[in-house]
């Protein structure tokens, strides 16, 4: 991990920083000149183009032998150590929801390395993982499922669910029936269950009314410390400087600064 940009700090400050941060830890997560480009077959008007470049965040279209794509991230080079928590700082379509997509495998890098010794859980999007025609139970059942690969253990995971939730009878109906705060209850809870050693998270998980958000906090608060290697993309000082110790600064696809959680906002807001 390289430290850059701030002019204050000095060669001192760059040492302790290295000596504290990573004496004896190990690279979990390391990228080497790594871009990811998004092919695009045809681009007939403007809406459809400025579309498609907030859908992939950090995207510049370009062309090459004929055929356009959107150079999505560009050059990414970093270095992630075992127990890192790492806040994703920049702008809306900076390139943090693309970063946390490509190492969470979602993508796939078009060129440079990438070297992976952890599995990386996303929780980015606001949806289920599992079809909305099924009821609340088998949705639960479903997802477990899907993250574990066997039943054991089921039980308490499903009691634990619905005690949380709070969600009741409905759980027998179907998910496309619920309200959006039914369905965000729900995909909360499993989201945050379980253990993981490694995070991608992206902030905005609307959690429902006012009473449950306290419980969801307390939750998410338990979720995140039994965590190890933590992603964490927001726009909020506050979460960033609670959760994380270290910060990558995010303009247009590319890591224009890492460092303590500290510099790196100095460096964004000093930039901006």
């Amino acid at each position: 991990m390289i430290l850059s940009g701030i002019k204050k700090n000095s060669k001192d400050k760059l040492n302790n920083f290295m000596k504290e941060n990573y004496t004896n830890s190990k690279i979990v997560l390391e990228m080497r000149s790594v871009s990811l480009n998004i092919p695009v077959t045809k681009i007939k008007t403007k809406t459809l183009k400025n579309k498609l470049i907030q859908t992939f965040t950090g995207g510049v279209i370009k062309s090459k032998k004929g055929n356009s794509f959107i150079n999505a991230l560009n050059n990414i080079n970093c270095k992630v150590y075992e127990g890192d928590r790492i806040a994703l700082i920049g702008h809306n379509g900076a390139g943090k929801t693309t970063f946390l997509r490509l190492i969470s495998g979602i993508y796939s890098h078009t060129s440079g390395e990438l070297f992976k010794s952890i599995k990386i859980y996303p929780i980015i999007e606001k949806s289920f993982i599992t079809s909305l025609e099924l009821n609340g139970l088998t949705a639960i059942k479903a997802h477990y499922l899907q993250i574990n690969n066997s039943l054991k253990g089921f039980e308490d995971f499903c009691e634990e669910i619905v005690n949380f939730t709070g969600l009741g009878e409905f759980l027998k109906l179907p998910i496309k029936t619920y309200s959006e705060g039914m369905k965000a209850r729900l995909q909360f809870a499993l989201t945050t269950s379980g253990k993981h050693e490694s995070i991608a998270l992206d902030e905005g998980f609307a959690t429902g009314d006012k009473n449950f958000k306290i419980s969801a906090q307390e939750r998410l608060d338990s979720f995140l410390d039994n965590t190890g290697t933590f992603f964490f993309a927001s726009h909020s000082d506050e979460l960033l400087k609670r959760f994380c110790q270290k910060g990558f600064v995010f303009q247009k696809g590319s890591i224009s600064f890492q460092g303590t959680i500290n510099d790196a906002l100095d460096f964004y807001y000093e930039s901006k």
